[in-house]
């Protein structure tokens, strides 16, 4: 039998200490020590010491002895999560899903789990809640309840044996934080614990090839609560992106080892739970009965395919000795560079004006792409001039004034003209050689072009 020791670990320089102190000795850090488990059994005498998270005894081989084939993928039943998933659930993968309080997590995943129960041994583990609440929610969702089990437990090594036990294929545990083990003496929720309990989950994960979702709290500045190395622990983080009390919610692949990152899958909450929606474009563009003055189509880039926002400014004169600059869904230090090389090279100052600055839905564009557009809804609003609705526009902006290409030119003119586009104003990079049908397309090489090509 394994015989440990608890110890505390300072995170910052890794030196170990039997008692607990305030500022570490070694490194000087401060609140740096949490408790931690150490084995103590000899080497030839713990298996854990010999075998990976396989179980199996480590072996060296060389690149071209290794066999590799195909993971087979089982589909979620939602083509949206399976895109963010890359394709599907892979066997023995751990998922963690992370997403402010009453985002949508624990709905999608009571959705996904009673569909794939009815294929496939399926178990859904809680510590927030009762067995009774989550059936009045697959109830009130109209969800099948005949196949999939439900446990309340919060201890992981009850978990783990239950799993053994009923041997699911896929297993979900609603929230990791609310989850401790025996072998430390410290709260669920902290550093030790989550760390602990989420790696007897994946070597479970590991060994019996289970899919897991792990549903993650996160902290008032959006991060996941607990340790960093959590999410370098599991397989695949999303993040649920949106307000809770709009109607749309995006869900986000930030790291995938069995697909692409930045993936993107778009829902709609409905009184039946989250529906997806299969043509994003559609929703964040706005119909309006006549152009208005500060708004301009974009076409972004999300993952894998092409997707339509509409990009809005609001350009006012500033009662303040500092002008505001606010933005909701893009980055407020690229606006203000933006807006001092509009200056620069395109002669309009805006140091006397508020400038307000929002991607409607709810998206965040991560991406340069949207510079010239930002721009262009910005001069709109300046000048009071409406753009065309049937004008689309992308392109990334240097310091010097040069507009830059941007990858997926062709894939962002075919999604605009499939809506309905007729003009384009994109970097001479990116113009193809044949336009799409019906679309004229513009390319600029300078901002002055751009602007000039914007508002002829």
């Amino acid at each position: 039998m394994a015989k440990q020791k608890r110890v505390y670990g300072c995170t910052e320089c890794g030196a170990t200490f039997s008692k607990w102190a305030g500022q570490c000795p070694e490194c000087q850090a401060w609140n740096s020590m949490v408790e931690t488990v150490l084995d103590t059994t000899p080497t030839g005498g713990s298996p854990s010491r010999t075998s990976n998270w396989t179980g199996q005894q480590a072996a060296v081989k060389t690149l071209a002895e290794v066999t590799t084939e195909e993971m087979p993928r089982q589909p979620s039943g939602s083509s949206e999560l399976d895109r963010v998933l890359g394709g599907g659930l892979v066997a023995g993968s751990v998922v963690l899903i992370g997403g402010d309080p009453g985002i949508g997590k624990s709905t999608i995943l009571l959705q996904t789990l009673c569909r794939l129960a009815q294929g496939m041994p399926a178990l859904y583990v809680t510590g927030e809640e009762s067995q009774q609440q989550v059936a009045m929610r697959a109830r009130r969702l109209g969800l099948p309840e005949d196949q999939l089990k439900v446990m309340t437990e919060t201890c992981i090594e009850s978990i783990v044996a239950t799993a053994r036990q009923e041997q699911p294929r896929v297993m979900v545990v609603d929230s990791i934080q609310t989850i401790f083990t025996e072998q430390l003496q410290s709260a669920p929720g902290g550093v030790a614990q989550v760390r602990e309990s989420a790696a007897l989950l994946v070597r479970y994960a590991k060994q019996s090839g289970t899919a897991i979702f792990l549903v993650g709290h996160v902290t008032k500045e959006g991060s996941l609560a607990g340790p960093r190395v959590l999410e370098h622990m599991v397989d695949t983080v999303l993040y649920f992106e949106g307000e809770a009390d709009g109607r749309y919610r995006m869900l986000r692949a930030v790291k995938n080892r069995f697909g692409a990152v930045n993936e993107l899958g778009v829902f709609a909450m409905t009184d039946k739970g989250l529906k997806e929606v299969a043509n994003p474009s559609a929703i964040f563009l706005s119909r309006y009965d006549a152009p208005i003055p500060g708004s301009v189509v974009m076409a972004t880039w999300e993952g894998s395919r092409p997707m339509l926002v509409e990009v809005q400014a609001l350009v006012d004169t500033s009662h303040l000795g500092n002008p505001r600059r606010v933005t909701l869904g893009l980055d407020q230090n690229r606006l203000a560079m933006l807006l001092a090389v509009l200056h620069r090279h395109g002669g309009v100052a805006t140091y006397d004006q508020d400038v307000f600055v929002n991607v409607v839905g709810g998206v965040k564009v991560l991406e340069t792409a949207a510079d010239l557009a930002l721009l262009a809804a910005v001069m709109s609003s300046l000048r009071n001039r409406p753009l065309p609705m049937d004008l689309m526009v992308f392109g990334e902006l240097g310091l010097s004034g040069e507009i830059r290409p941007v990858p997926s030119g062709q894939e962002r003119l075919k999604e605009a003209a499939k809506h309905g586009f007729t003009r384009a104003i994109v970097p001479k990079a990116n113009a193809p050689k044949e336009a799409p049908k019906g679309m004229q397309v513009i390319a600029v090489t300078r901002l002055d072009q751009a602007l000039a090509a914007i508002f002829e």
